[in-house]
């Protein structure tokens, strides 16, 4: 692969955005291209941050190395396949897909074309700055809130797959156990899809996850506590600050942390560096979208159920 990559989005949105922001930014990166359906849209990020427009997929693929997919959750699949196909490393924002049959095969034509899939779970970067990963303890509970005022943006998707699937995520990754049973509650206020859902999940080693999530909520919430057996965790993530009572040192200036100042930042920098090839990978990577996808679909049936 070239010294500079070439990068393409995918969704000129708010999320697409963002993630041409951070590829115009780096010095060994260009943002060559930007695809979105509706062309003015396109047009319009692509001279926020320089590339190309395009309107067609086929002749944005062929101008790039690297994607960015930050469309509407029900494209990603089509989107991270075509790309993969192409020979093109893909990050996806969350959901890596909607159905665990578009995961898999995500997961497939990645392993088959040898090429990098990241998944666009920001909070890992925060984890990581903060030493959440290093602790030697297993944790018993997790407790998450994550609300939001309602928003135009990700309706295609519940509540779940918007933005509880962050929580599952950081409770798969902070176990080895495996989900054993969830049970669930939820109710539509303004959409089709669950709009707030309470949550608990009980893994095959006694760990508990119980989780909170709206986006019709008046404010934000983005709260977490961990229980261990020597101590809590509780995580502001919204303020950037946490309260241990653990015996085990956590970094109180992760915030200071290139990665604690730009989640979306470090998350794109891992992928970029594991599909320039050699030893380092993606934050979150495929498989990891998938399991949380699985588990996500879980708590979807339960309230459903």
């Amino acid at each position: 692969m070239t010294s500079i990559l070439r990068a393409g989005v995918i969704g000129a949105g708010v999320f697409g955005g963002y993630h041409a922001a951070k590829y115009a930014e780096l010095a060994d990166v260009e943002l060559a291209a930007v695809f979105d359906p509706h062309p003015e849209r396109a047009r319009a990020l692509a001279d926020r941050f320089g590339g190309r427009a395009f309107a067609d997929l086929a002749g944005f693929l062929a101008a790039v190395d690297v994607v960015s997919i930050a469309a509407p959750a029900a494209a990603h699949a089509g989107h991270a396949l075509a790309a993969l196909r192409a020979g093109k490393p893909v990050y996806v924002e969350k959901p890596l897909a909607t159905s665990p049959a578009d995961a898999d095969a995500i997961i497939a034509e990645a392993r088959k074309q040898g090429l990098t899939v990241a998944c666009g779970f920001l909070e890992r970067a925060a984890f990581a700055a903060m030493g959440l990963f290093d602790i030697p303890q297993a944790p018993t509970r997790l407790e998450a809130t994550r609300l939001g005022p309602a928003s135009p943006r990700s309706l295609d998707v519940s509540v779940v797959l918007d933005l509880m699937i962050h929580d599952l995520d950081l409770a798969l990754a902070l176990t080895r156990a495996e989900p054993l049973a969830v049970e669930a509650e939820g109710a539509c206020v303004d959409n089709a899809l669950f709009d707030q859902v309470e949550a608990e999940v009980s893994f095959d080693d006694g760990f508990t996850a119980l989780l909170r999530a709206s986006r019709v909520a008046r404010g934000r919430e983005r709260t977490m506590r961990l229980t261990y057996p020597s101590g809590e965790v509780t995580i502001d993530f919204l303020a950037h600050t946490f309260e241990n009572t653990t015996p085990f040192a956590l970094d109180r200036a992760f915030e200071e942390t290139p990665a604690g100042k730009d989640r979306l930042g470090a998350s794109i920098a891992a992928f970029l560096a594991a599909a320039r090839g050699g030893a380092s990978v993606p934050l979150a990577d495929g498989r990891d979208g998938a399991r949380a996808l699985d588990l996500a679909l879980a708590v979807e049936a339960a309230v459903g159920g």
